[in-house]
């Protein structure tokens, strides 16, 4: 067994025409969203840059001088990239990046030409930005969050450019807005779309899931989930879930470089183990308790607080000097909301011993 790298060292001499693309193909287009591609990539379609070419430019600069690297893992994939046959041809347009604080907004999204006459339509997940964690908090109380929105305008923009039969996927929020950009497209485009990955993403509130868009979807709709997810049970899902071995325990399961791969496909389990379905009905009974008020309540002051110093990313805003700015800001904080933060808190607490 081995995870995306072994992947490629094992299978990616072989072409698309020798083995077809698969669901580890597209976990390995959606991995390569979340690089930073700024300047290397063409927004429109025109002139694609081949993946490993691209992939080679951004390992080539100075760390100063190209986009934010996520983890070092990112850095490894792209080098096994640059040297796959069966992916560096691959062309890479339409980069997008947006970004938009007062939105409460994090999109990006790139699209992959294979080579076989479609296109892969790859949406990031969340960058560890404050604005992405509260967007994706936004999610248990809005019908709709902005990402959502740009998702179907990116997929719409695309079918109306293109005739390319279209693929979709991403990992983590990722997943979600490939779904939800799928669902809330026109059906002209809709029509287009053969196969929509979600890995590891979260599932959505009752207005999505009523849209004919998202019912037309299910059957096309492919969500891959590690025996331990946390992340890929939030909210609902009426689409069935594949369940993926994993080489990492709980939380950290959602690491999509911890899934195991032997041969052509994961390594598949048939369900989720008894520690993910326990945090999954615990969190769910939470937020049934909670109306949409409160949740947004909760959400919004959580960030208040943690956006009150200069941190930008959620792992600075955990660090020493940034948490005293947060205790310096609770004083500022309504004391109504507070208490509703404190109650929540209490209920989250309860639903979890009542899973036990």
């Amino acid at each position: 067994m081995g995870n995306v790298i072994d992947y490629l060292a094992w299978r990616g001499d072989l072409t698309l025409e020798q083995v077809p693309f698969s669901a580890v193909d597209a976990l390995v287009l959606s991995a390569l969203s979340y690089i930073h591609f700024d300047g290397l990539i063409p927004a429109g379609l025109e002139d694609p840059v081949p993946l490993g070419r691209a992939a080679e430019t951004y390992l080539a600069l100075p760390e100063d001088q190209r986009g934010r690297c996520r983890c070092e893992e990112d850095l490894v994939l792209l080098q096994a990239l640059a040297g796959a046959p069966r992916f560096a041809k691959m062309g890479l347009c339409r980069y997008a990046d947006r970004f938009v604080p007062k939105e409460e907004s994090q999109f990006a999204a790139l699209t992959v030409l294979p080579g076989d006459g479609s296109a892969f339509l790859a949406f990031r997940g969340t960058d560890g930005t404050l604005v992405g964690w509260k967007e994706d908090f936004n999610l248990s109380f809005l019908d709709v969050v902005p990402a959502q929105l740009e998702a179907a305008e990116y997929i719409r923009t695309f079918a109306e450019r293109s005739p390319a039969p279209l693929r979709l996927g991403g990992h983590s929020k990722g997943g979600n807005l490939a779904a939800a950009g799928a669902s809330l497209c026109p059906v002209r485009a809709r029509d287009r779309i053969g196969t929509v990955w979600s890995f590891d993403g979260p599932g959505f509130g009752p207005y999505l899931l009523a849209r004919p868009g998202y019912q037309e979807l299910r059957t096309r709709l492919h969500s891959f989930v590690p025996r331990s997810s946390v992340v890929g049970l939030l909210l609902a899902h009426e689409e069935p879930h594949t369940v993926v071995e994993s080489d990492q325990e709980g939380l950290f399961q959602h690491d999509l470089y911890s899934w195991q791969i032997r041969g052509p496909d994961f390594v598949r389990l048939e369900e989720v183990d008894a520690g993910s379905r326990m945090i999954d009905r615990a969190l769910k009974d939470w937020l049934a308790g909670l109306t949409n008020q409160q949740r947004e309540t909760v959400a919004d002051t959580l960030y208040e607080l943690l956006s009150s110093g200069d941190a930008k990313l959620v792992s600075e805003a955990l660090e020493p000097q940034n948490l005293a700015d947060v205790l310096r800001a609770v004083k500022d904080v309504a004391p109504k909301d507070l208490l509703t933060v404190a109650a929540s808190l209490a209920r989250l607490a309860g639903a979890a011993l009542r899973a036990l």
